[in-house]
């Protein structure tokens, strides 16, 4: 009989030890939807995130049958301008709080080229879940396909309370 008890209770506890842990467990919203997970960007991840989404970029226009872009540092320059100006404004607007334009924050940094157009966004979501929600969008897809484009800026503010403001620039 103990025999039987002592199996029962290493049974038990086998299973048990196959259960998710809590913190693998997602935490489901009011509407019965998974939370969205934290995505924090350190310094460090600015490269790899500016590549990755350039190469996702330039798969999306290969598949449209356009040119690729490349990283200009200006367009940067204007896209990381944007977006923290976006955070201060606590709005997602292409105007600045000093009454700027997209071309005219292109030019204030020296671009020379062609100003194509600018996506932005806020959120909580990863730049390529970003990029997705961009290519849904008519207006925003039309910008990242235009085969005008040839230089893309793309750059982000991670606000304290881990919303990020994503912008893009893309000139010719």
């Amino acid at each position: 009989m103990s025999r039987i008890i002592v199996l029962l209770l290493l049974a038990s506890l086998g299973l048990s030890a196959c259960a998710a842990p809590r913190s693998l467990t997602p935490q489901i919203g009011a509407d019965g939807k998974p939370l969205p997970k934290i995505y924090r960007i350190t310094p460090d991840d600015t490269r790899e995130i500016q590549f990755r989404m350039l190469d996702a970029v330039n798969s999306l226009r290969q598949a449209a049958g356009v040119s690729p872009v490349t990283l200009d540092n200006k367009l940067t320059a204007a896209a990381a301008t944007h977006a923290r100006d976006m955070s201060v404004q606590n709005r997602p607007w292409h105007f600045g709080s000093d009454g700027s334009s997209p071309l005219d924050r292109v030019k204030r940094v020296g671009y020379e080229g062609n100003f194509v157009g600018e996506t932005i966004s806020e959120t909580y979501e990863t730049e390529m879940e970003t990029l997705a929600a961009w290519m849904e969008d008519d207006i925003t897809r039309r910008v990242i396909l235009s085969p005008e484009a040839r230089r893309m800026g793309f750059a982000w503010h991670q606000d304290p309370t881990n919303k990020i403001w994503w912008t893009m620039t893309l000139g010719g």
